[in-house]
């Protein structure tokens, strides 16, 4: 993946949009939680806010949601990030290949890449999203990653990435056509993108998107939930771009 050099490897290569600020948010988030996270054969932790509820409470917050409609859905572990973990460790991956999460919140699936050997950049809108996915990386004793905060409604042109890794992101229907474009402008030529969604209302116009901008895709049903909680179906899309 080409992106800008950076010497420490979970640091913020490049900064966009305008989230709250990490500094203004972060010492305002209260307890936290561990999750232990057994995704197939493989336990992984996962530390969180305890009342994400409460994050819309804080002013810098607040003032991005009604500038941008911003919410911060970063803060929960939501059944998407669960199924694209546990697509991960069902594919056969060539080590050192470079993989870019998109909207990675706590960094699950990243996490679970860095674990089969894949080199990933952890990207997110929010600040406080790439903070907790670098605290969960070095949690599962990783310590060579990238975070990136990125607006994925802005794709830097001269970024190419082999494996892009998405999931949960297609829950507003004006969320489908940006993330479309940015998968056809990043995505490397015969690479892959794994997105998983929870079959929500916009997942028809996505289909539509992908097939109007001849990325092919196949589709697998996959369930996931918390142990001992209900399992969620949902859909694992694997995107292609041939060109």
């Amino acid at each position: 993946m080409n992106v800008p050099h950076e010497e420490r490897p979970d640091r913020n290569v490049r900064a966009t949009g305008a989230a709250p600020a990490l500094e203004t948010i972060l010492p305002k988030l209260g307890p936290l939680v561990r999750e232990k996270v057994v995704v197939e054969d493989r336990t992984y932790f996962i530390a969180r806010p305890e009342h994400s509820d409460r994050l819309l409470e804080q002013p810098a917050v607040f003032a991005a949601h009604e500038a941008d409609d911003y919410v911060p859905y970063w803060a929960d572990l939501w059944p998407a990030a669960r199924m694209l973990a546990k697509a991960l460790l069902q594919e056969s991956w060539t080590p050192g290949t470079e993989a870019l999460e998109v909207g990675c919140g706590l960094g699950l699936p990243g996490i679970v890449a860095l674990s089969c050997g894949l080199k990933v950049t952890f990207s997110d809108y929010d600040p406080c999203a790439l903070h907790f996915a670098a605290e969960n990386a070095r949690l599962n004793g990783f310590e060579s990653f990238r975070t990136l905060q990125l607006d994925w409604r802005q794709p830097p042109a001269e970024w190419q990435a082999p494996i892009i890794l998405a999931s949960d992101l297609v829950y507003e229907l004006r969320n489908v056509p940006p993330l479309v474009g940015f998968i056809k402008q990043v995505l490397a030529p015969g690479g892959v993108c794994l997105l998983t969604d929870q079959d929500r209302i916009p997942s028809h116009a996505l289909r539509q998107a992908l097939d109007e901008e001849r990325l092919p895709y196949s589709t697998r049903l996959l369930r996931a939930g918390e142990p001992g909680g209900r399992r969620l179906r949902g859909t694992l899309y694997r995107i292609s771009r041939l060109d």
